[in-house]
């Protein structure tokens, strides 16, 4: 299949770029009297897990934040425009009201949304063929009902270091490791980017950062007896994002997919750093699970992924209204 060539640059990637320029010249307050900022997620449970804590941050950032959400449990592209395509048949049908029993157009159409997301799902998201036509899609229709929005990708991340399991990488072939989800995923995301001209929300590439690095990367418990293990101990997981072992009565589960706190916490300062164009490093606000050292090693990760992403983002006319 060929790429989706855009026609025109989207207004929407310009406003952008002059909301992000007046953010980095104004200083936070204390959010009385502002506009709350309505940020609208299409998406899935790494959508929740990378917004857990957003509003907290924001709220002490000073920058009034209202979220809308159409979010199913592993969805993929296809899957929410399959619902949408539903709901257009017949707005009658349940099968297009999977969000709380109402349809993407009926969520979006509740008052004017400024920045609008969408994802893969995790597990597809390293082959770029799944994203097509899906995003193209979506993008079609929110700009339709909702034209002065700024549509946004959001990368999703990679799994643990340890899990079973990778994303699929193309038809019939999954990512061998880690390490090979996170580069064949960053890849389609930015690809698909590219195809649309919109800005991407680098949360896969800030949960690599940290766990590539020797200091701060996650390291399977050698010592730990996973043959038989007795309730209720668990290996060491020192720096994990991922949710890892944990004990579901009297048996030992694990997720090397969905984001702990720590992992939660990361999301929420790449978010809070793409939209308000803002370091998140001084913000006070850390969950209780992750200790201060870590919280200014993800801070600090969080920011520098930001500021790097936007540079080359930059670097393309498209971010430059040109």
């Amino acid at each position: 299949m060929k790429p989706i060539q855009p026609l025109a640059r989207p207004a929407s990637v310009f406003l952008l770029l002059l909301f992000l320029l007046g953010a980095a010249q104004a200083q936070p307050s204390a959010g009385k009297g502002q506009t709350p900022l309505r940020l609208f997620m299409i998406g899935n449970s790494f959508s929740q897990n990378a917004s857990r804590y957003l509003p907290q941050l924001s709220k002490e950032g000073g920058h009034p934040l209202i979220i809308g959400r159409a979010e199913i449990g592993g969805s993929s592209l296809q899957r929410h425009w399959t619902h949408v395509e539903a709901a257009e048949r017949d707005p009658a049908d349940p099968n297009g009201k999977p969000y709380g029993g109402k349809s993407l157009k009926m969520l979006l159409s509740e008052g004017v949304w400024d920045v609008i997301t969408i994802q893969q799902a995790s597990i597809l998201s390293g082959d770029p063929t799944t994203y097509r036509p899906y995003a193209q899609k979506l993008y079609d229709y929110v700009r339709k009902l909702q034209p002065n929005a700024t549509v946004v990708i959001h990368q999703t991340w990679a799994y643990r270091s340890d899990s079973n399991d990778f994303s699929r990488i193309a038809e019939g072939d999954s990512a061998d490791n880690a390490a090979q989800m996170w580069e064949k995923s960053r890849a389609a995301y930015h690809a698909i980017a590219d195809e649309l001209n919109l800005p991407i929300i680098p949360n896969g590439d800030a949960f690599w950062r940290i766990g590539s690095r020797s200091k701060w990367a996650y390291r399977r418990d050698l010592a730990y007896d996973f043959a038989r293990p007795q309730a209720p101990s668990l290996p060491k997981q020192d720096h994990s994002l991922h949710v890892g072992y944990r004990w579901d009565g009297a048996k030992l589960s694990f997720d090397s997919h969905h984001a702990n706190a720590a992992g939660c916490y990361l999301g929420g300062l790449v978010w809070y750093g793409f939209l308000f164009n803002e370091s998140p490093r001084k913000l006070a606000f850390r969950p209780a699970e992750v200790d201060e050292a870590f919280a200014r090693q993800l801070k600090k990760t969080a920011w520098s992924t930001v500021k790097k992403e936007r540079r080359k983002a930059r670097s393309r006319p498209v971010w430059l209204g040109e």
